[in-house]
């Protein structure tokens, strides 16, 4: 099951402001909460307090709550891999290793009684496989990619896709982080340009980087990076589907009825098994609109091209209500009616609707 998530860093800003946020989020549908103990500079006793009261709050709220933590973060606490009591002390549901501590210190901080998942950096090749053969705790096991401030500096996508592949390959959970728009936002430093995992989604709607990762089919848990997003934009990933690929598009002026009905409420567009390289095709709008009149309409263009989504007009009677999404140009020969494209910054969600796969519209 998907799981939306927040990053607070309370450290950063007043704690009423922090909770503030955590009710707004936990009021759309918000479960997880990232925070980092790396950059907090403070006693122990002080860092055990604040925190222990953080994730009362948190847990009020029905937050499940992961912490970033290093060697030098135990040491500082007085935890070591096979005693985390302060952690459990404090409530931590989730301790995330920003490192490692070896691989047999790893293998015992896995089998930890106090039920605490230890979440691996899932931005690296951490040699998980070796640890599940000698012994690792697969239940309390689970996966989170980095996030990276600086542009240009975030996950090459295919890098991104090779390692998810792996995780998803020794059936672990794995979390992403997408990135608030607002301005300005910070992390456990100033951030100016984002929290993205990957370099694509920097700067898009923060909604079109949550579909992308959806349509990838091998990301669980997504997760804002920065703080703090705006309300619209966790309104927008409240509403996100997780069971299609959701589509924005420009829709085309003057659309009948029938062709506004056939994008937005038939329910059940899905790329046909027996597909085709030059389109998605929905065929079976066809059926439930058999009979219902499309008149040809002049889109003053010789051809479609990739993202032009359109739908089989009168002079094609016998596929009329079909719609196609275009992959590859096609000619113009007046059986199509041009009814909106796929916004420009959508179109590499395309290549992860495959055949068989249900999608849909957003306007």
């Amino acid at each position: 099951m998907h799981k939306l998530g927040i990053s607070v860093y309370p450290e950063r800003s007043p704690i009423e402001t922090v909770y503030a946020y955590m009710e707004t989020a936990a009021k759309y549908g918000f479960s997880r909460i990232f925070t980092c103990l790396l950059s907090v500079n403070e006693p122990r006793e002080v860092i055990i307090e604040k925190f222990g009261a953080f994730m009362n709050k948190a847990h009020e709220l029905d937050f499940v709550v992961a912490v970033d933590t290093n060697p030098q973060v135990f040491k500082h606490l007085g935890a070591t891999p096979d005693n985390l009591k302060v952690f459990a002390d404090m409530g931590v549901d989730i301790v995330r290793l920003d490192m490692s501590f070896g691989s047999y210190q790893d293998i015992i901080i896995t089998r930890n009684p106090y039920n605490i998942k230890i979440e691996f950096n899932a931005s690296a090749d951490t040699g998980l496989e070796l640890l599940l053969e000698k012994g690792a705790n697969r239940d309390q096991i689970t996966l989170c990619h980095n996030f990276y401030p600086q542009k240009y500096t975030a996950l090459d996508w295919d890098l991104f896709m090779e390692l998810n592949k792996k995780w998803k390959s020794l059936h672990l959970p794995i979390a992403a982080f997408i990135s608030s728009n607002n301005a300005p936002t910070h992390g456990p430093w100033e951030v100016f340009d984002g929290l993205p995992t990957c370099e694509c989604h920097r700067g898009l709607p923060i909604d079109t980087q949550a579909r992308h990762l959806l349509a990838t089919g091998v990301i669980d848990d997504i997760i804002i990076g920065n703080a703090y997003a705006t309300e619209e934009e966790l309104k927008a990933l409240s509403t996100l589907n997780f069971n299609k690929t959701m589509l924005r598009i420009e829709e085309e002026d003057h659309l009948s009825d029938l062709e506004k009905e056939i994008i937005y409420h038939y329910k059940d567009h899905a790329n046909r098994a027996d597909y085709s390289s030059y389109m998605l095709r929905s065929a079976f709008p066809r059926l439930k609109y058999k009979g219902q009149p499309i008149p040809y309409r002049d889109a003053k263009v010789d051809h479609f091209t990739l993202g032009d989504i359109v739908i089989v007009n009168d002079n094609l009677a016998h596929y009329r209500g079909e719609l196609q999404v275009i992959l590859k140009d096609i000619p113009n020969d007046k059986t199509r009616n041009l009814v909106g494209r796929i916004k420009k910054e959508e179109l590499f969600i395309l290549p992860y609707i495959k055949p068989g796969h249900p999608f849909g519209f957003l306007k």
